[in-house]
């Protein structure tokens, strides 16, 4: 936890609202494999780490939503009977929120809020997810609504959905709501049935390395990518086959029913369908303690990525590329929807600093752009401050 970040927020609402906050904080995330399978009932195994959007809010007397983001120094007003999306991005983290609440027949009042935190937009960890359930967790909160937890996430990816315009599945919220420190956790996707497995890489840390491409295509391509998904499937169904969703579809089907019809469909469904069974590989292989095991399935991951979901870049696998064979790196592999943000590497902890250092000059190099480093812990879920 932040706790310059969480005095900062009391401060300054303090200062702006004149009068004390509640704070609730929840953590951006980390997927070690399984993207793209989400959206697709398929199992992922994300961990909540130690970076945090923080929110301050207390309740007012009046219908209005007062909201202020410390980031961008702007505020945002609206109400709580005529929500609706705002033509900026920041505020539609929070008013879905309220949103989805009201459909929900939660009763809440108006209120202000500030907002602000260390996950680095852009990078893949998921800042808007951590919005949303900060955002959901504190109105919980202040309001005593008793919202069961696994509806927060289910909240938080509404939001998404209908005020954001992302038809994101349910991985991020649920990471980072249900986060546990030095722990993954495997999530079926299907039925939100969810498992800790310990993560156990003493002596090694979680490195992510921002490309500082800005993953302009990701949100459209993600919704072609989920087309492209339930087209392979309806193949299948056509044939009269029982299938609900690539979950339920084997290697040996796609190759029957889709690969002949459409090969581009094929390539994208057999990249889902190989990475739900590197998954449960690698759990397997974490549960065993061989986390060399866990490196592979990341590298098998990246490639398929890359060469069948085609959601890389140039950066991207320029990145993983270079750290192929290093001794001091277990595994890597592109994160989150793609087209830029983060790598993902396990790496010794004394190698970090010089990885680091060479790869900077060399990505800067080949790509002419700077390269950014943050170092990852894991760490618990949504939590209330104060």
């Amino acid at each position: 936890m932040n706790n310059n970040l969480s005095n900062n927020i009391r401060q300054n609402f303090r200062q702006r609202f004149a009068t004390e906050p509640l704070i609730a904080r929840s953590p951006g995330r980390v997927n070690i494999i399984g993207e793209h399978t989400d959206y697709n009932n398929g199992f992922v195994l994300p961990a909540a780490v130690d970076k945090s959007i923080y929110v301050g809010i207390s309740k007012r007397d009046d219908d209005k939503i007062v909201l202020y983001s410390e980031e961008f120094g702007e505020e945002h007003q609206s109400t709580v009977s005529t929500v609706e999306p705002s033509g900026k991005h920041w505020p539609n983290y929070v008013l879905g929120v309220v949103d989805q609440l009201n459909k929900r027949g939660y009763a809440i009042s108006g209120f202000n809020l500030n907002v602000d935190g260390d996950v680095p937009v852009g990078a893949g960890l998921s800042s808007s997810a951590a919005v949303e359930c900060a955002v959901a967790f504190a109105l919980n909160e202040l309001f005593s609504l008793n919202i069961p937890k696994i509806e927060i996430p289910e909240i938080g990816q509404k939001t998404e959905h209908t005020f954001a315009g992302a038809m994101v599945g349910i991985m991020d919220p649920f990471a980072s709501v249900f986060g546990k420190k030095d722990h993954v956790i495997k999530l079926d996707c299907q039925s939100l049935d969810y498992e800790y497995v310990p993560l156990e890489i003493e002596g090694y840390k979680i490195v992510l390395l921002n490309t500082n491409v800005k993953h302009s295509l990701a949100s459209s391509e993600y919704n072609t990518r989920r087309k492209e998904c339930e087209a392979g499937v309806a193949m299948i169904v056509k044939a009269g086959i029982d299938v609900k969703s690539l979950r339920d579809v084997t290697i040996e089907m796609l190759r029957k029913y889709v690969e002949p019809a459409d090969a581009l469909i094929y390539k994208r469904c057999k990249y889902v369908v190989e990475e739900n069974e590197r998954l449960l590989s690698a759990c397997e292989h974490l549960k065993n303690g061989n986390i060399e095991g866990l490196g592979k399935k990341m590298y098998g991951s990246h490639d398929g990525l890359s060469k069948e979901y085609e959601v890389s870049c140039p950066e991207l696998d320029f990145l993983v590329d270079a750290v192929r064979g290093n001794p001091g790196v277990l595994g890597a592999r592109m994160m989150g929807g793609g087209f830029g943000g983060c790598t993902i590497n396990i790496v010794k902890e004394e190698a970090i600093d010089e990885l680091v250092e060479n790869l900077s000059k060399t990505y800067k190099q080949a790509m002419a752009k700077e390269l950014t480093a943050y170092v990852a812990q894991t760490a618990d879920g949504s939590s209330i401050v104060a």
